[in-house]
């Protein structure tokens, strides 16, 4: 399972000129869910995502949690983040998690957030959307819960 993390002022996302899901301060998180990830994945990332020392504290140093900056999360599913360009010129998404497999871990993902305490919107599952966002910083964390940095 891979997440793009990314600290924001305020985001929304729209389909089909609507608004799904919007927030202010707090975290954008575009998830990818990759074949044979697992509920771990989701525990793993989820309590990562929540607990990430990336908002400022008095001093202007990344020390608090979007849960202690008081922020909210938007969660966006985006399998694109599975593509392998490592050959040719078009990515391969063999790696992606099928829509069913995948739509299950997206919606534990969004749970397990909200059980930490976490106000959480969402996109819509394989809808076109469009994603907007104000980054703060910008701050941009790259997780993955199988590959070690």
């Amino acid at each position: 399972m891979r997440a793009v993390v990314q600290r924001v002022k305020e985001s929304r996302v729209e389909v089909n000129g609507y608004v799904v899901g919007s927030i202010g301060k707090g975290l954008v998180v575009l998830l990818g869910v990759a074949e044979g990830d697992g509920e771990k994945d989701c525990r793993y990332l989820a309590e990562k995502v929540a607990n990430l020392r990336i908002f400022p504290d008095e001093r202007g140093q990344m020390n608090h949690s979007v849960l202690e900056a008081g922020g909210s999360a938007i969660v966006v599913s985006q399998f694109t983040l599975l593509g392998d360009c490592r050959k040719g010129r078009r990515p391969s998404f063999a790696r992606a998690a099928r829509p069913e497999e995948a739509r299950t871990l997206y919606e534990e993902f969004v749970k397990e957030l909200r059980g930490k305490g976490l106000h959480v919107e969402t996109g819509r599952f394989q809808e076109m959307m469009n994603v907007y966002l104000i980054n703060d910083g910008p701050v941009t964390i790259l997780l993955d819960s199988k590959k070690l940095f």
